[in-house]
């Protein structure tokens, strides 16, 4: 007798064939999106750093958490299930070098326990390029379009 595998629960996807191929290669699915999104964020609240930014912005934690879990479903395994402007939502938030530092280095950490290694080196990746576009778009908007004096760390080796 084979051990059984657990199925997966399908994805609901407007891309199904890049999906399944997401999937199949980085054993990344809903069900670890969301431990990944959940387990972030309980970091990420009580983060002394990070915590004071998303308490003075976030009071109903439900529709924020089911917001990135679509985000993250659609950065990362190409569905399309999130409908927003990340950059715009980031643009005026009293962020710093270090907050994104911080950012990473939580996310990095989470994804690493909560996801299987290929899963959690896709979604670290996704993760920096993100923060990098984000960190500069910030300083870029603080100093002028395209006089941004310090680059983002991309920090992708």
């Amino acid at each position: 007798m084979s051990a059984s595998v657990p199925a997966r629960r399908e994805v609901v996807t407007l891309r199904p064939e890049i999906t399944r191929a997401l999937m199949d290669q980085t054993g990344l699915d809903d069900a670890a999106l969301t431990r990944l999104v959940h387990a972030f964020y309980d970091q990420t609240r009580r983060d002394p750093l990070l915590g004071p930014i998303f308490a003075e912005r976030i009071s109903d934690w439900g529709p924020h958490l089911d917001r990135m879990v679509a985000f993250w479903s659609s950065v990362a395994l190409m569905t399309g299930r999130y409908h927003g402007s990340p950059m715009r939502a980031h643009l005026s938030l009293p962020v710093e070098k270090a907050h994104f530092d911080r950012w990473l280095d939580l996310f990095s950490q989470t994804a690493r326990e909560t996801c299987p290694p290929e899963g959690a080196a896709h979604m670290i990746e996704r993760a920096e390029r993100i923060a990098a576009s984000i960190h500069g778009n910030i300083i870029d908007r603080r100093d002028g379009y395209g006089c941004s004096s310090t680059p983002p760390d991309l920090r992708l080796a």
